[in-house]
């Protein structure tokens, strides 16, 4: 749903309820929460380090690593203190947590949020593998906005398989490619040091111009999204308790990744660092095959980022009256023929309106800081602290009370100063 639609969990994280014992070990939930997290806004990391500043960046990294840390915590307990009220039986959901909070307007805004932040997304990965392809492909004439709508029928085709499963070997592809993309950085940043090509003196701890501390912070922000999945991922753990302990640890390895990588990234390419790290990659055939690699990864994995966009889509259409009368009135047990030519049309239109949006997006770097600092700061920091207010409010300590309050008016603070942030840069 995030981002953490994009990835196919190592271990189906989804028990049918919320008493349902889950499966998941410890050493594989850090594993389906890595999964479910890290994904190509890694890459935009040394971009905003380089707006930012490697300190100014590095902070924003921990800084936003923690509050979604702490902010995934909170919705864990909101869901235990809805389950054990018996507010709603079954699994209870993040748009459940809304409707519990607010009503019908909480479940539709959650999801709209949720549906907002997985376009954004969605758009995200078809402007990555736009600007890759045009890096490595130089000379040609097409432009970004070319190859995208070239992969137009490619990803309608993909929609129409029914089972993600079958999309497992290159989710785990891309994410090999993405650890490949950021060796290679690593490795030209050393190569550089040892060889005198940059000076430490010249990479800026703090940027000049502080407008760029909102951009890096949503950029943070999006490299972290995954909130989707906070409560399939506790609920899939065999020892559900340890889960704060196992999300810590988690965290803190991401956390420590992403400091360590945004760092080398501005510190080996400085001002020459573009909005994806790939295209300063050297022009030789392995960082080629690389660029390649993580663009067919990224192609077989998109309708996954895709899928939870799909199921709220068509969840909404079966509740159409006419959508009920081409499945002989029982649209949620049965599709017929015309049925699946509504479902598959939905997709199609769908993937081309993603499509057309993302031909006019500028780059990846300031499309993912706005996507970071609207739907997903809003989903990942002010929605989980309103609802622990709702939830607990009147069984919090006066700090608990007093944090939750800071969130969520920093939460709002920065998505509404992000988002201009970003337009205006746009």
């Amino acid at each position: 749903m995030e981002k953490n639609s994009e990835r196919i969990p190592l271990i189906n994280p989804s028990p049918s309820s919320s008493t349902t014992e889950g499966r998941a070990s410890k050493f594989q939930t850090i594993g389906n929460i890595i999964v479910s997290i890290v994904g190509t806004g890694v890459l935009g990391l040394p971009f905003a380090f380089r707006v930012a500043g490697w300190l100014a960046g590095s902070l924003g990294v921990i800084l936003a690593g923690f509050a979604t840390f702490y902010c995934m915590l909170l919705l864990v307990q909101c869901r235990d203190k809805s389950a054990s009220e018996n507010k709603l039986q079954g699994t209870i959901t993040y748009g459940d947590l809304g409707y519990i909070c607010i009503g019908k307007p909480g479940r539709y805004l959650t999801e709209f949020l949720i549906f907002i932040a997985q376009c954004g997304g969605s758009v995200a990965y078809l402007v990555f593998i736009g600007q890759n392809l045009v890096s490595v492909f130089k000379g040609q004439t097409f432009s970004v906005a070319s190859y995208i709508f070239l992969l137009v029928p490619i990803e309608i085709a993909l929609s129409w398989i029914g089972s993600l499963s079958a999309f497992a070997p290159f989710s785990i592809f891309a994410d090999i490619c993405n650890v490949l993309a950021m060796g290679f950085v690593v490795k030209e940043d050393i190569e550089r040091a040892i060889g005198g090509g940059f000076s430490f003196r010249d990479r800026k701890a703090i940027a000049d111009n502080l407008g760029g501390l909102p951009f890096a912070g949503g950029m943070a922000v999006f490299c972290f999204e995954g909130f989707g999945m906070t409560l399939a991922l506790e609920q899939s753990m065999k020892e559900r308790n340890t889960f704060p302990k196992v999300l810590g640890m988690a965290f803190t390895w991401i956390t420590l990744m992403y400091v360590l990588f945004g760092s080398f990234g501005y510190l080996a390419y400085g001002d020459e660092t573009k909005d994806i790290i790939t295209l300063n990659l050297p022009n030789n055939w392995t960082a080629t095959a690389v660029q390649i690699g993580l663009c067919l990864g990224l192609v077989f994995t998109f309708p996954i980022m895709v899928h939870p966009v799909n199921e709220i889509l068509e969840g909404k259409l079966k509740k159409i009256m006419w959508f009920q009368k081409l499945n002989n009135n029982d649209a949620e047990n049965s599709i017929t023929g015309l049925g699946k030519l509504g479902t598959y049309t939905s997709r199609a239109v769908l993937i081309i309106g993603l499509a057309v949006l993302a031909s006019y997006v500028p780059g990846f770097g300031i499309f993912a800081s706005l996507v970071g600092s609207t739907a997903c700061a809003l989903i990942s920091f002010v929605l989980p602290a309103s609802f622990h207010l709702t939830l607990l409010g009147s069984s919090l300590s006066l700090w608990q009370k007093a944090l939750d309050c800071c969130i969520l008016l920093c939460g709002l603070i920065f998505a509404a100063y992000g988002t201009y942030n970003a337009i205006v840069g746009i």
